[in-house]
């Protein structure tokens, strides 16, 4: 399973394969994962989903920005999306990733423009979590997160299981809105864990400690139903109020466990991700999570011969692609 991953991440950082899959459109099952390609068909799915009673966090998509013109129609995306989300009365937040908006070009033109994107969203009265890379950007973006929280409220973050730090990151945060996940970059043995089970128990232990250690709310991103169910029952046993944290899972993926715990009176966050530069987000949701192949291949169709097709299709995406750009 380990060199299933590795594909998948080494496929997530192919830049070549990433600008191509921009001109091939929604492929190989990404319309199953990507909320929409543009604002109004992105704003129906959030609506849908409204409908179900789940809250959305949206995540405009965009890898390897280097360019300040880049980052600036980026950011300028993003406030759009915000003032049409409070256009339609949506209950939507934002997710952020600061190398979108100019991390890896400059760090105070990076500072400016979240600030930008946070202005807009305390007008709207909302919250904006600015999400976690690869461990190179992690301190840079705890840095500026620190900055932020210096001047707004409608500000949080992400802390990764994986990396052996994550404890002492839940405890310094823990009184702000976090989203806790297990982990998506390849990451060294010495700064993180490798194997499923440490892993496991390291996201269980910052879940557990972020819920009762302070008074920040708990955003639980995950869709493994062992931890799902364990922290239900860690939560019963600690008569945790159901206010004070939500589940939370990417769009697309079990659809039937996230109307589940809406109907077991659960708060669920579906965060949804949108635009045309899907190619790295959706090999990372496959290295994160191989199995996720076979959820949204399922989730495409009940007939196992297009499903073994579909399967196949997703396998070779990256060889499919590659043909594309070297023809181009």
């Amino acid at each position: 399973m380990g060199v299933v991953r590795d594909i998948f991440i080494g496929l997530s950082e192919n830049k070549i394969l990433n600008n191509a899959s921009k001109q091939m459109g929604l492929r190989f099952g990404a319309q199953k994962v990507v909320g929409g390609t543009g604002v109004k068909d992105t704003l129906n799915c959030l609506a849908d989903l409204n409908n179900q009673g789940m809250s959305v966090t949206f995540d405009n998509l965009g890898e390897f920005i280097s360019d300040r013109k880049e980052a600036e129609k980026e950011k300028n995306n993003i406030i759009k999306m915000i003032k049409e989300i409070q256009k339609e009365g949506l209950n939507a937040h934002a997710s952020v990733k600061l190398s979108q908006i100019g991390l890896n070009i400059d760090e105070n033109f990076c500072y400016n423009n979240i600030k930008e994107i946070l202005d807009a969203a305390k007008e709207t009265n909302m919250f904006v979590n600015l999400d976690m890379e690869n461990y190179l950007s992690k301190e840079q973006s705890l840095t500026i997160l620190d900055n932020l929280l210096r001047e707004y409220d409608n500000v949080g973050t992400v802390i990764q299981a994986y990396f052996y730090d994550a404890k002492k990151d839940v405890r310094k945060y823990k009184n702000l809105r976090t989203r806790l996940v297990k982990g998506a970059y390849k990451e060294p043995d010495t700064i993180a864990y490798q194997s499923k089970a440490d892993i496991d128990q390291s996201y269980f232990e910052i879940i557990k400690t972020h819920l009762v250690e302070g008074n920040g709310f708990t955003s639980i991103a995950t869709h493994d139903h062992n931890i799902i169910e364990k922290t239900i029952r860690f939560i019963e046993t600690q008569n945790i109020s159901k206010d004070k944290f939500e589940f939370q899972m990417l769009y697309g993926f079990r659809k039937d466990y996230q109307q589940d715990l809406v109907a077991r009176g659960y708060n669920m966050c579906v965060y949804v991700p949108y635009g045309t530069d899907w190619y790295a987000y959706f090999m990372r949701r496959l290295a994160e999570r191989p199995q996720n192949l076979n959820l949204v291949v399922k989730s495409m169709t009940s007939s196992k011969k297009v499903q073994a097709g579909i399967a196949a299709a997703a396998a070779v995406a990256g060889l499919a692609l590659v043909r594309k750009a070297l023809k181009n």
